[in-house]
This record gives structure tokens, C-alpha cells and sequence, in this order.
């Protein structure tokens, strides 16, 4: 066994596996600054950056990988850092500054991936004097179902909705059946002398047309997500027909179902907190005698009835709300409302815990260099006398 770990160490430990690592990054990185000319900056952060390969498109239903993305070079890096920890580790006051830069570095490393993967970025809008316990994702939908008086739904993810075919839940009386997915669609209202033909047998879809487009990659540009679902009872009742779901709807469609109303809708996925916000007041400064934006802040109010915490919090540029695991920044405001970007990420200690660690092994190993000096230059005086 060690015969075999010994060369696949070594290997991984070596030093040509560093170099190419560093000369892909350089690649990507080149190739995906050209690439933000063409294509919006979240696309290419997320198919170049935040991917294990990149993909070329042939067609729209084919595609083949071309180059190791960001997550798997950074990931090679990372084993790359360990491996050669590991196999040249020693113990020694002499070379404790190196080994303590090279950890500093892995936690580097593995925060930075962690964060890729773990972090959750989304988006929480309240109006002044209005109160909101959840914020939404842009970037991800769900199907949304609810009976009215209950005091929650259930939520199918786009994922689920991607795969088709039949979903079921315990909580539900009904099956759902995808008879179609558009991760991006245009819809357009039917008129009299129109030959396109309805999404759907109920609601909305009846009026509405819609038609496939392909993803979104420019700046100017956005997905239109939606769906065209079918209502089945678990009892063996008829089919209550086909009905389109879309992001781009103002709000939920309603139906009838044993005696219960039960709303539908497709939007961005929420993501909902053991407590609340509410916005008190906004301001907006700007240097004096222009136009220009200094600062926008929001006086807040945090309300926590598990933890029975309630106060004042002021959230401003560079300045955010840190609570239970959330991160609130300022994004935005306009005369009315605040926009709040909400970041969680289990791994944000990781690059200050590094920059100690890393800061800390230079010191000693540059101190210790600096002793040996110090000392070398003392005794050849004494020797030259």
C-alpha cells in the first residue's frame, strides 16, 4: 500500500503540478476577463469561476467541457499545498515559520472553495414603515403551494421541476405533473386572430402564449423562468387540467380542490428567517453642493421573539448587520423602499484566521533569520581580533 501511496504523494506533492495549476489560472482568468465584453458578469463569475469545467455549447442540447474551471483548479491547488505539508513536514524551531505559512495558506485556500460552495447570496427589499422576514434568490425559482388558511406551504425547487415527471408530497392532496420547463420563455397574450395556441388549459395560461428561448448571457438580458404543470388528485378525482407558472407573473393562480383553495405560483426562491426586519427610515447624503452620493443608510429595527431581542440597528455602505449567520449590506434604495444584499457563509472567518496565520509564520521566519544574522556578524569581529 505504501508503495503505492509514495509515488501518487509525490506526484501530487511535486512542483510541475503547481505550475500548471498557476498557468490555468492565468488562462481562465484571461479568458474569462475577454469574456465580460461580451457576457454578463454573474454568467462568466459563475461558468468560468464557480464551475469544475467549462462547457462549450455546440448546440443548445449539447454541450462538452473544454477547460478545468475555477473550482478544480483551485481544488488542485489546495491538494496540491497539502500533499506537499505533508510529505516535507519537520518539526523544527528552523522551519515552524514555513510550515506555519503553508497552513495559513491551505486555510486560504479552503475557505476560499468553501465559500463557493457553501455561500448563499440573495436579496431582501422592504418598504419603509414595512416589515419582512425572508429574502429571495434571483438566480433560482420554485413552485409555491398553499391552501388557504394554512400557516405554510410547500416549495418544489426548479431542480425538481427540471427533471419532469410526476412530484408528490405528504402535505399535498394532489400530484404535480411537469408537462414542461422553460428556463427561459417568452410569453405573449393570445389575441383574437392569433394561430398560437394556449400554454394551458386553466388560468392565466389560457390568455397566454409561450415559447422557449435560449438562457440568458448578456448584461441587457434575463431569464424568464416557466412551467406548465398538470393537477392530479391522489384520489382518482379528474385531472384539474394543465396550468402555466412563470416568475414574470405579478401573483399566484387560485383552484378548488375537496372543499379547499389552493394558490400555485412560481417564484424566486425564499429563504425565510427565525426573525424580522423592519425598515423605520432611509437616508440618502450627498457631497455638499452636488449630486453625487456620500452615503445611504437605513435605521432598522430587529425583532427576534425566540431570543426575545429587540433593537435599533443602523445598516450603511461598508458598514453591515451581522445576525445569526446573515450578513445585511446596503444594496440599494430608491424614494420608497431599501434593498438589502443578504450573504450567509458558514466560512467567513477563514481568510482573517489565515492572514494571522500566514502573518504570523513570516515574523518567526523572518526573526529567525534576522537572530542567525545578528549573531553571525558578532562572532566574526571577535574571531578577526
Amino acid at each position: 500500500m505504501m508503495k503505492f501511496l509514495t509515488p501518487l504523494l509525490k506526484a501530487v506533492s511535486s512542483l510541475q503540478l503547481t505550475l500548471l495549476c498557476l498557468g490555468a489560472a492565468l488562462v481562465l482568468v484571461f479568458a474569462g476577463t475577454l469574456a465580460q465584453r461580451q457576457l454578463d458578469t454573474f454568467y462568466v463569475q459563475r461558468e468560468y469561476f464557480q464551475s469544475w469545467l467549462v462547457m462549450w455549447s455546440a448546440t443548445p442540447d449539447f454541450s462538452l467541457p473544454v477547460f478545468p474551471g475555477g473550482h478544480l483548479i483551485g481544488g488542485l491547488l489546495l491538494l496540491n499545498l497539502i500533499a506537499a505539508h505533508i510529505r516535507r513536514f519537520s518539526w523544527t524551531w528552523k522551519k515552524l515559520g514555513i510550515q506555519l505559512t503553508h497552513l495559513g495558506l491551505i486555510i486560504m485556500l479552503g475557505g476560499g472553495l468553501a465559500t463557493d460552495l457553501l455561500s448563499v447570496s440573495s436579496f431582501m427589499v422592504i418598504p419603509v414603515g414595512g416589515t419582512s422576514n425572508y429574502s429571495y434568490n434571483p438566480d433560482h425559482t420554485e413552485l409555491a403551494l398553499a391552501s388557504s388558511g394554512a400557516a405554510s406551504g410547500t416549495v418544489i425547487p426548479d431542480t425538481v421541476l427540471k427533471e419532469g415527471g410526476a412530484i408528490t408530497h405528504p402535505s399535498l392532496p394532489f400530484k404535480i405533473v411537469v408537462r414542461n420547463f422553460f428556463e427561459n420563455s417568452q410569453l405573449s397574450d393570445i389575441k383574437p386572430d392569433s394561430p398560437s395556441a394556449a400554454a394551458a388549459t386553466h388560468g392565466i395560461g389560457t390568455r397566454v402564449s409561450v415559447r422557449p428561448q435560449p438562457r440568458a448571457t448578456r448584461k441587457d438580458q434575463f431569464n424568464t423562468v416557466s412551467a406548465v404543470v398538470e393537477i392530479l388528485p391522489t384520489d382518482g378525482s379528474p385531472s384539474l387540467g394543465t396550468w402555466l407558472v412563470s416568475d414574470a407573473m405579478a401573483g399566484p393562480q387560485a383552484f378548488d380542490l375537496a372543499g379547499r383553495k389552493w394558490n400555485l405560483e412560481l417564484r424566486y426562491t425564499r429563504y425565510y428567517k427565525p426573525y424580522s426586519l423592519t425598515l423605520d427610515k432611509i437616508a440618502h447624503d450627498v457631497y455638499p453642493g452636488t449630486q453625487i452620493p456620500k452615503n445611504y443608510s437605513s435605521s432598522v429595527t430587529l425583532d427576534d421573539t425566540q431570543s426575545r431581542e429587540h433593537r435599533q440597528v443602523l445598516i450603511w455602505m461598508n458598514h453591515p448587520l451581522r445576525y445569526q449567520g446573515d450578513t445585511y449590506y446596503q444594496h440599494k434604495q430608491d424614494s420608497g423602499s431599501s434593498t438589502f444584499q443578504v450573504v450567509r457563509n458558514p466560512s467567513f472567518l477563514a481568510p482573517y484566521v489565515a492572514c494571522v496565520i500566514v502573518g504570523l509564520g513570516l515574523i518567526l521566519q523572518f526573526s529567525y533569520h534576522l537572530i542567525r544574522f545578528t549573531r553571525r556578524t558578532r562572532v566574526q569581529p571577535a574571531a578577526a581580533s
